[in-house]
């Protein structure tokens, strides 16, 4: 019978046989994804483009819902098997029309990759009231992955792939005050609540898909320079990781010493074509392998233990549904 990982008992590494360095072309090579269709939010910047490309290379139907339809379009023209279409993940009614338009098609989807997100941002809410991060970076996910459920299992052996971040460490989730209602907002406390939300989710979501042949990831892709991550970022918070000096020019040595774009698709991508990971959904992955479990406070590396807490995982599934007004089909 296959294990569950709660409490983390399979988040140890496994031998991938890559590392850090390695990029989204080397891991996929001799893939062929040719009939599997793919979702991919955020995929026409950053690691999302990237990642994009490489699945589209091995023969996959890519959609990639935007926000801004046009600008995608332009980002996605050179690439085949792209279809785009608007999505807005701050705006429940924009997930919804885009999942049910979707599932109208009749379509299996194979690999569903959430991996749109925002950072840096000043404490906004969402119609609902929901803090902008967890909103857009969390529940949205939530949301999609659950319209799109019937789509999943209908594929054979599908996979969810949610991008979280080693930002999960900044903070646990808080089931006390989870929007900011009663304290005081920090924007970095509160992205690092909504990756490990998604943790928690990916956890909890793997578990009760047992027998539908769908397994679920999280993972960190690394620290990248140059994606939108870090456009509303204010100076000093740059400053405060090394990025900018106090000019605000960027500080070349820092950026040199991150991973390159197609470094950081490259766990993305393994996630979505390994068999290695066929006996092990649930599991939280970095640097194209299962992390290790976080042990030293003082060390900012790993997966923190409280990503697999089993009572939490069940707690925020039914919070999530409390806030979305939202369930899973059969689950």
């Amino acid at each position: 019978m296959e294990k569950n990982n709660y409490n983390g008992a399979l988040q140890q590494p496994i031998g991938s046989g890559f590392n850090a360095d390695s990029t989204s072309g080397e891991v996929i090579k001799g893939a062929n994804l040719h009939g599997k269709i793919a979702i991919v939010t955020g995929g026409n910047t950053g690691i999302g483009l990237e990642t994009v490309k490489a699945l589209s290379k091995a023969g996959a139907t890519v959609i990639v819902p935007a926000r801004d339809v046009e600008k995608a379009k332009q980002n996605l023209k050179d690439i085949a098997n792209v279809e785009i279409e608007e999505l807005d993940l701050i705006k429940p009614a924009s997930i919804d029309a885009f999942a049910q338009k979707f599932i109208a098609s009749g379509r299996a989807l194979h690999l569903l990759i959430n991996n749109a997100g925002i950072m840096f941002v000043p404490l906004r809410r969402d119609a609902d009231g929901n803090e902008s991060q967890l909103a857009t970076n969390y529940l949205a996910v939530f949301r999609l992955t659950a319209g799109l459920w019937d789509a999943l299992t209908k594929a054979d052996n599908a996979r969810v792939i949610n991008v979280s971040s080693l930002a999960h460490h900044y903070s646990q989730f808080n089931f006390d005050d989870p929007n900011y209602k009663h304290r005081e907002y920090d924007t970095l406390q509160a992205y690092g609540q909504s990756k490990t939300a998604l943790n928690l989710f990916s956890l909890e979501l793997n578990e009760r898909a047992r027998g539908t042949g769908v397994k679920v990831y999280s993972l960190h892709p690394g620290a990248i320079w140059g994606t939108e991550l870090t456009r509303e970022a204010p100076k000093a918070i740059l400053q405060q990781f090394g990025f900018v000096d106090e000019n605000g020019d960027v500080v070349q040595a820092v950026v040199e010493a991150m991973k390159s774009v197609p470094q950081g698709a490259a766990t993305t991508i393994w996630a979505a074509t390994t068999p290695q990971l066929e006996d092990l959904g649930g599991v939280y992955l970095e640097d194209v392998e299962v992390a290790s479990i976080n042990t030293d406070p003082a060390e900012f590396s790993g997966v923190k233990a409280y990503s697999f807490d089993k009572a939490s995982a069940s707690k925020l599934w039914l919070l999530s549904e409390e806030l979305t007004g939202i369930k899973f089909n059969g689950l």
